[in-house]
């Protein structure tokens, strides 16, 4: 069996991260025949095709895919190696870098980060993105670890290492003024403000609301938890939402708790790739970080 050559294996590498040979070549400052030559080298000493041509476009084959992840995850931690060395054996100096599902409770991140809050000299940088971008920056090692409201799911969990960091009571928030209740039915004439029906809050209300017989008078939907604070705020209607995600306003007194659902959680995940080397302020945050905090 031929012996894989890694500098063919890297050009493939670059070519299927970015679908295109003409701006890989560009990229790379090689010409387009020698990065077609060189990936085709590489598919006659594994006897696979790699790639197959749809139009214009190169489309990578079932052996392609395949291939792909073993190089992201050769490359990426020869990417770890070469930081750790450059850093002088240091790691502890670089920031650690967060990312966010855009559409998480602000409130909940803080107090997932409140130890760097707390420590003078820790660096950190946070960024906000879906959660298939999320999955790439952290393959990629772009990112230390992710912060989602989504498991990961599908045959990539050999690779992501998939916690539950949290589970939050979902409560009936709304403005100041009406009776506690201890069901929904007592709510049956209000209008509300409610996450969009693919989400896992709403698939729980909705049932609960079948249950019970409730046709609720939904008068906005919101996927953002930040948009759906402001609008359980400012609309005088009532919404479903976790109470950390509205905790200073319940705190105020401009908001109120009226009801926790029964069984109905928002379950908080933190995801980290399999790699060798973590930086060492996750087990920091994860070994602070109490649930019942927040």
């Amino acid at each position: 069996m031929s012996r894989l050559n890694y500098h063919h294996l890297y050009y493939f590498w670059q070519v299927a991260k970015g679908g295109n040979l003409t701006e890989t070549a560009q990229r790379l400052h090689v010409s387009q025949s020698a990065l077609s030559a060189q990936i085709k080298q590489l598919e006659q000493s594994m006897q696979v095709q790699l790639f197959r041509r749809e139009g214009r476009k190169l489309v990578l084959t079932d052996s392609g895919y395949q291939t792909l992840k073993y190089a992201e995850d050769i490359f990426s931690r020869g990417a770890e190696l070469e930081q750790l060395l450059q850093q002088g054996m240091q790691p502890q100096r670089s920031p650690i870098r967060i990312g966010a599902l855009a559409t998480m409770s602000r409130n909940f991140i803080e107090s997932f980060i409140a130890p760097l809050l707390a420590t003078p000299q820790a660096r950190y940088s946070l960024l906000s993105m879906n959660q298939t971008a999320l999955l790439n920056a952290l393959a990629s090692h772009q990112l230390d670890l992710a912060l989602t409201n989504v498991a990961v799911q599908g045959n990539d969990s050999q690779l992501w290492q998939c916690r539950l960091l949290a589970r939050q009571p979902v409560a009936v928030i709304g403005p100041p003024g009406n009776s506690p209740a201890s069901s929904l039915t007592a709510y049956c004439q209000q209008r509300w403000v409610l996450p969009p029906v693919q989400s896992p809050i709403r698939t729980a209300f909705d049932a609960l609301a079948a249950q019970y017989q409730l046709a609720p008078e939904i008068i906005a939907e919101a996927d953002d938890m930040a948009m759906l604070r402001l609008l359980a705020r400012d609309s005088g209607a009532l919404s479903v939402m976790p109470e950390v995600v509205v905790k200073d306003e319940l705190q105020s007194g401009r908001l109120h708790k009226y009801l926790t659902l029964p069984q109905v959680y928002e379950n908080f995940y933190i995801i980290t790739t399999q790699r060798q080397l973590l930086h060492p302020q996750l087990n920091q945050l994860l070994q602070a970080f109490t649930p019942a905090a927040v």
